[in-house]
């Protein structure tokens, strides 16, 4: 999947992000991956179900994958940081 299709979650709104996918999705992409770090995995999730229950009916989540990556710091040291993608795609089914 090209990088136009992601959502990258950060310090913004929730809702910034939810129109950002919706945006995506009315502009004719079937695929949307959602992206976070650490403590934005939860806005993830919020941005994902949102968007699924209120105003993407037909959009379902097709995959959720989990990682650790390891980050340095700019002392030197690694730290772990957990990250999710959530991908969503059109059903095609109109409830």
């Amino acid at each position: 999947m090209q990088d136009e299709n992601t959502v990258f979650i950060g310090k913004k709104e929730t809702m910034n992000y939810v129109m950002a996918v919706v945006t995506q999705f009315n502009s004719g992409s079937d695929e949307i991956e959602i992206k976070a770090r650490g403590r934005a995995i939860s806005k993830a999730v919020d941005v994902a179900e949102i968007t699924r229950n209120r105003f993407v009916k037909q959009a379902e989540i097709t995959d959720i994958i989990t990682e650790t990556e390891e980050i340095e710091q700019e002392d030197g040291q690694t730290v772990n940081v957990s990250s999710i993608e959530i991908k969503m795609a059109l059903t095609g089914e109109e409830e």
